[in-house]
């Protein structure tokens, strides 16, 4: 007979060289969740030092998404610069202290996730007024900086920042002379916009008529020149009583002798009239237009586009008259027509109103002076009044109709007043009144950051 013998099990083990072996023993879990609801407070803005611990603990885990620039804030104040969250709202909310130190409280704020429609609820202070603080503040600190007199700083302790914030797009140097301008005459916001804008403008005007008896370094003068060529387009639109009011406004601003001397005449009816103007820029009728000047204008000028190819054909069948009809100013032309541009109301065409034409030539080649070999190619546009045919001012140009060199490419040129006499040539096209350049990037003055 066989035996079966049962073994009893044994305790299955491992040796260590698969097993390591722990001579601490795991610590055991004792925390237990926390179930005490947080007030709602401490989860829309939490104390200042647990933010920040927050933050720091969690910056190295999370991946650095992409954040909005945002130009870094003015230097808090002293005063200000220890405050927690909730007493800075404390401060803008009830204007605690000068306007121009509360304000980099509100960057600051921003920084720390603040939209300005959350803090208009909180404090009072709209959108607007919040952006306007800011860039004043930054403007008077620019002003610090470059030495201001204390005399002119002191007018802008209890207020001043919609004035301030309205030179923000002045150089330093502009600031400064502006400030002293507004405080010593007295300016409101509408004021100080207008003399903003002035200033900017300025460079901008040297074809005008009078604009050299004008002194750009002075803010009376650059507000003047601003008057006087409102006076001139109420001229053209025959508006006789705000011609006059426009003038006397440059009268009242007006700061250099040689520029006062040339509104005087003007206003007394001693000086120029609008076709002597004409003739007298016609001897330099270049200019590059600068981007964004159309929106900038009080007046602009549209006038039916012909291309010189097309000969005298285009020319002479595109619209005589376009003008603003009704309450919106809707520009309605004699007859359909396609191409159209809209330049802005410079003193040669100013008051053209039957007769103007933009030809549009492929590049500059055809000028009848010397261009630089990089503005040769250029495309260029020759504004004209077909109503001034006859060629009888030798220094003035005109266009005519171009013999071709042979190649087939026969179109439209510029030709000078004394060059079409000698050649026998009465009548023309049209008397050329402006060249037009394409605005350039590289040509823009950019303003730098403190600007």
């Amino acid at each position: 007979m066989f035996s079966l013998t049962v073994n009893s099990p044994k305790p299955l083990s491992l040796s260590t060289p698969f097993l390591p072996s722990h001579p601490h023993p795991l610590p055991t879990i004792t925390h237990k969740p926390n179930l005490t609801p947080r007030p709602i407070s401490a989860l829309i803005i939490p104390p200042s030092g647990q933010r920040n611990q927050q933050y720091s603990t969690a910056a190295p885990q999370q991946q650095q998404l992409y954040q909005p620039f945002r130009p870094p804030p003015s230097p808090l104040p002293p005063k200000f610069r220890h405050l927690d969250t909730n007493s800075k709202l404390e401060v803008l909310a009830n204007r605690l202290g000068l306007w121009y130190e509360y304000a980099p409280l509100i960057p600051s704020l921003t920084s720390e996730g603040f939209t300005p429609s959350t803090l208009e609820e909180i404090t009072g202070i709209t959108g607007v007024e919040q952006n306007r603080l800011v860039v004043a503040a930054q403007v008077r600190d620019t002003l610090v900086e470059c030495g201001l007199d204390e005399e002119t700083l002191s007018f802008f302790e209890s207020g001043g920042a919609e004035l301030l914030y309205e030179i923000r797009l002045l150089s330093v140097k502009q600031r400064a002379d502006a400030a002293r301008f507004m405080v010593r005459n007295g300016f409101d916001m509408k004021q100080a916009q207008d003399l903003a804008r002035a200033m900017k403008d300025f460079p901008r005007r040297r074809i005008d008529y009078g604009w050299d008896k004008f002194t750009g370094d002075s803010p009376g003068d650059c507000l003047a020149f601003w008057f006087f060529r409102l006076a001139q387009e109420h001229a053209a639109a025959a508006a006789e009583e705000s011609r006059v009011e426009a003038m006397e406004k440059a009268l009242e601003v007006v700061e250099t002798e040689s520029a006062r001397n040339v509104l005087v005449e003007v206003l007394e009816g001693k000086g120029v009239d609008k076709d002597s103007v004409i003739d007298e820029q016609v001897k330099v009728p270049l200019v590059r237009m600068k981007l964004g000047e159309v929106a900038e204008s009080t007046k602009v000028v549209v006038l039916p586009v012909c291309k010189a190819e097309k000969r005298e054909f285009e020319v002479e069948a595109a619209p005589w008259e376009c003008g603003g009809v009704g309450d919106f100013g809707v520009v309605e032309a004699e007859k359909d027509w396609r191409r159209w541009v809209v330049l802005p109301g410079w003193q040669p065409i100013a008051g053209l109103e039957r007769g103007g034409v933009a030809v549009s030539f492929k590049s500059g080649k055809l000028l009848p002076w010397k261009e630089k070999r990089k503005y040769k190619e250029e495309p260029v546009l020759v504004v004209a009044d077909r109503g001034r045919k006859e060629v009888v001012v030798d220094d003035g140009f005109y266009l005519v109709l171009s013999g071709g060199n042979g190649s087939g490419d026969e179109g439209l040129m510029v030709e000078k007043g004394l060059t079409l006499k000698e050649m026998g040539v009465e009548k023309s096209l049209g008397m050329v009144l402006l060249v037009v350049r394409p605005p350039r990037w590289e040509d823009e003055e950019q303003l730098i950051d403190e600007d």
